[in-house]
C-alpha cells in the first residue's frame, strides 16, 4: 500500500472535498489601507458584510446599504492571493506512544495527510517541518499534486532521536518564514505549557493564521490501566510504578489543568485550538473542525 493509500483514505477525500482551510487574511477597512499593505499588486475579492462596530473605518462602511436598510454594515474583502501552509510536525519520542495500536504520529499523519491534499487541491502551497528538540526535517511549500507524496514519505521516515522542544521549534520556524501564511502545529505538546504558550504568540505576531491539532493517546487522556503500573517516560526513560486507582483523581485534574492552559492562550491570541485523542475517528474530528472553522469566516 502506498504512503497516500495509507495515510489519505478515500472516504476522507470526498467528505473534505469542498471545504476550504485557506487562511483568509479578512482585514477591517482592508481597501481603505491596501496602498500600504503587502498584498499590494494583488486583487482583492468581496467577501461578505457584517455589522458596524466602534472602531471601524467610515470610508468601509456599505452607504448603499445603509439606505436601503438605515443600519450600518461594513464591507468584508479577502486578498486572492495564494496561501503558504506549513505543516509543523512534531516527531519527537513521545509521538511514538499508541496504547492500542495507531501511534499519536501516525494519527497526525492522516490529519497532515487530509489538510496537505486540501491544500493543494486548491492549488495552495503546502511544506512541512519536523522538529523534536531541534527542527529535523523542512520540505519547502509547493502545490504539485506528487508533492503530497513527499511530505507524507517524509513523515513516515522520520526517527526521533532526541527529547522535545516545542518551543524552541517554534520559534525557528516563526524566524524562518519570510512570508506570513497558515501554520498548523501537529504535537502532544508534552512540554511545560509556559515555555511553549510564548512561542504560539510569537507566530501570531509575526500576523500568521495558526492552527494546533493537540493529539494525546486515549491511555493518557482516559488513564483506563487497573493493576499496579509502571509508567515510563519515552524521552528520559525514567519510570514511575503507581496504582492508577489512587492517582487517577489528581492526574485527571492536572491533565485538565494541562489543556485548559493552552485552550485559553489559544483563545486569546486568535489561534484555533483543536484537542484531540487517538480513539476519535480523525476523519470525523477533522470534518467538524472544518465546519466550524469555515462558519467563522
Amino acid at each position: 500500500m502506498s504512503t497516500i493509500e495509507q495515510y489519505l483514505k478515500p472516504e476522507v477525500i470526498k467528505r473534505i472535498a469542498g471545504l476550504d482551510l485557506k487562511a483568509r487574511f479578512i482585514v477591517q477597512g482592508f481597501i481603505s489601507g491596501l496602498h500600504a499593505s503587502p498584498y499590494h499588486g494583488f486583487s482583492v475579492e468581496f467577501s461578505e458584510h457584517r455589522k458596524y462596530e466602534l472602531g471601524d473605518e467610515l470610508n468601509t462602511i456599505d452607504w448603499n446599504v445603509y439606505g436601503r436598510t438605515d443600519r450600518f454594515f461594513v464591507k468584508k474583502y479577502r486578498a486572492e492571493t495564494n496561501t503558504q501552509c506549513h505543516l509543523v510536525v512534531d516527531v519527537s519520542p513521545s509521538m511514538g506512544y499508541g496504547y492500542k495500536g495507531m501511534t499519536k504520529l501516525e494519527y497526525g499523519i492522516c490529519i497532515a495527510a487530509a489538510l496537505g491534499f486540501m491544500m493543494i487541491r486548491q492549488q495552495d502551497p503546502v511544506g512541512l517541518v519536523t522538529f523534536d528538540e531541534r527542527i529535523r526535517t523542512y520540505v519547502p511549500p509547493k502545490c504539485k499534486r506528487g508533492h503530497l507524496a513527499v511530505i507524507l514519505g517524509q513523515l513516515t521516515k522520520a526517527y526521533p532521536s532526541a527529547q522535545t522542544n516545542i518551543a524552541g521549534a517554534l520559534n525557528d520556524v516563526a524566524g524562518m518564514l519570510r512570508r506570513r501564511g497558515l501554520v498548523i502545529l501537529i504535537s502532544d505538546l508534552l512540554a511545560e505549557p509556559q515555555s511553549v504558550l510564548p512561542a504560539l504568540s510569537h507566530l501570531r505576531f509575526r500576523q500568521h493564521d495558526v492552527i494546533v491539532f493537540h493529539i494525546l493517546d486515549e491511555s493518557e487522556v482516559k488513564l483506563p490501566f487497573e493493576d499496579m503500573t509502571s509508567f515510563q517516560d519515552p524521552e528520559t526513560g525514567s519510570r514511575v510504578v503507581a496504582d492508577p486507582h489512587s492517582v487517577r483523581k489528581a492526574y485527571m485534574a492536572r491533565l485538565n489543568e494541562f489543556i485548559e492552559s493552552y485552550r485559553t492562550v489559544c483563545n486569546d491570541n486568535k489561534i484555533d485550538y483543536v484537542q484531540l485523542d487517538t480513539s476519535m475517528p480523525f476523519d470525523k474530528a477533522l470534518m467538524s473542525f472544518l465546519m466550524m472553522r469555515r462558519t467563522r469566516f
